[in-house]
């Protein structure tokens, strides 16, 4: 729970950056919600891109540790368990009305452009989320764990879309059956 000022105005401008898009959502709305003047706000900011910025750093740190937790409280002490327990992970991320696909897809839209600072932490993410399967891999005896982990991580990828588009809970099921022949491939039945 956000307690500074500058905690609110980053939690509030991520809530609603995710629900509404980056460019849709004035200044002038989250300094409203949180209720701080501009003079406040720079004096923690000094632009909207930088607020993006820590918002978008804010949920790459929560989205990898709460990625983490959920492997293993899903997939238990090994690592096989962890990787399959991918599709339970993102089951309970796109559970409810909230979900509007991945943060960072998001932001690769948003950003097109590679050298913009947004776009780049939308790159930074992605492969933040690789290691952590590629570890999870090595851990799991996989001959190649970088290859293991990005064919999981381009599965995860189309599964945060198709969720975001179509709303289908079948997403999920799709998403299993391949992380479970990944599994296999690299790691035998």
């Amino acid at each position: 729970m956000a307690t500074t000022t500058k905690e609110k105005l980053v939690q509030t401008a991520h809530d609603l950056f995710y629900t509404e898009g980056f460019h849709t959502v004035g200044l002038d709305r989250i300094l409203d919600t949180v209720g701080v003047t501009k003079t406040t706000f720079y004096n923690h900011f000094s632009s909207k891109d930088d607020l993006i910025i820590e918002a978008l750093r804010w949920h790459d740190e929560w989205w990898q540790g709460t990625f983490r937790k959920m492997l293993r409280r899903l997939g238990g002490d090994t690592p096989r368990g962890q990787l399959l327990a991918v599709p339970d992970a993102l089951a309970e991320l796109f559970e409810g009305d909230s979900y509007n696909g991945c943060m960072f897809v998001n932001v690769a839209v948003q950003f097109p452009l590679a050298h913009d600072p947004a776009h780049k932490l939308a790159v930074e993410h992605k492969d933040a989320m690789e290691d952590i399967l590629r570890e999870i891999a090595g851990y799991a005896g996989a001959s190649d764990p970088a290859a293991l982990a990005e064919e999981i991580g381009l599965v995860m990828e189309g599964a945060y879309v198709t969720r975001q588009v179509t709303r289908r809970d079948a997403t999920v099921e799709a998403m299993r059956r391949v992380v479970t022949l990944i599994v296999e491939k690299h790691l035998g039945a």
